[in-house]
């Protein structure tokens, strides 16, 4: 059944749901600032191209932590204003929880969560009404890419950040962001090994529009998933 974390457990435990993800891994929390711990993780995981989405609504980035994220190709984030809950969530654990995913946070402050177990029967309603409400948040964010401003990243000082949410899709195979071409949902790479069979209704991993996973629901010739083809009309002018 879940647990009570405090902040130590709540740190070890969210490391442990990071490293332990397989196909689903969703960071949601206010301020997009990450923890060199965390950063490693992240790197981990990108390095086995898999697919990671953080969700916040405030970033205080240096130049350095940009360039981070932005070698992480397996790496989507998304912007949401109204955002203040902290939930850190993979295929078969949730964590909810006052822990922001930044230094001061984990090793200064004093938090409290929850741990809640997907394949405890005890816990099964409380993950899957939890995790609807990630599903909204994760909906109704905008995607957000980092661009530095050379004029800051050359003086020291914060880079400038801008959003630029208006051409971005996903590859419906691997997830990794690409630009939204209903036509061409795959990346270069990703195509190659769909064309050695070139099957238009092969089931795919991703929803082309949100990147968010389609439990085969999606296909060359259906690329954005059911619940996101009147917004993605409507953004792309479809």
């Amino acid at each position: 059944m879940a647990k009570f974390l405090n902040t130590r457990k709540a740190v070890s435990e969210i490391e442990d749901l990071i490293k332990n993800a397989d196909a689903r891994l969703i960071l949601i929390s206010p301020y997009l600032k990450i923890s060199k711990s965390f950063q490693e993780l992240l790197g981990y995981r990108n390095g086995k191209d898999k697919v990671t989405t953080i969700i916040f609504g405030k970033q205080e980035l240096n130049p350095e932590e940009i360039k981070f994220l932005q070698g992480l190709k397996f790496v989507s984030l998304k912007y949401n204003q109204n955002l203040h809950a902290k939930c850190y969530v993979n295929d078969n654990a949730m964590i909810i929880t006052s822990l922001n995913l930044y230094e001061f946070s984990m090793t200064t402050n004093k938090e409290m969560g929850v741990f809640i177990d997907r394949n405890d029967a005890n816990d099964i309603q409380l993950f899957n009404d939890a995790y609807k409400e990630v599903e909204y948040i994760n909906d109704t964010s905008e995607r957000f890419d980092l661009n530095i401003d050379s004029r800051d990243s050359n003086n020291g000082k914060s880079a400038k950040i801008t959003t630029n949410i208006h051409d971005t899709g996903y590859c419906i195979r691997t997830g990794v962001p690409i630009t939204f071409d209903i036509e061409k949902p795959l990346s270069y790479e990703a195509y190659k090994k769909w064309n050695d069979y070139a099957n238009p209704d092969y089931p795919e991993k991703f929803c082309h529009y949100s990147g968010e996973p389609s439990n085969g629901e999606t296909s060359f010739s259906q690329p954005v998933l059911k619940k996101n083809w009147k917004k993605a009309k409507e953004r792309f002018n479809l």
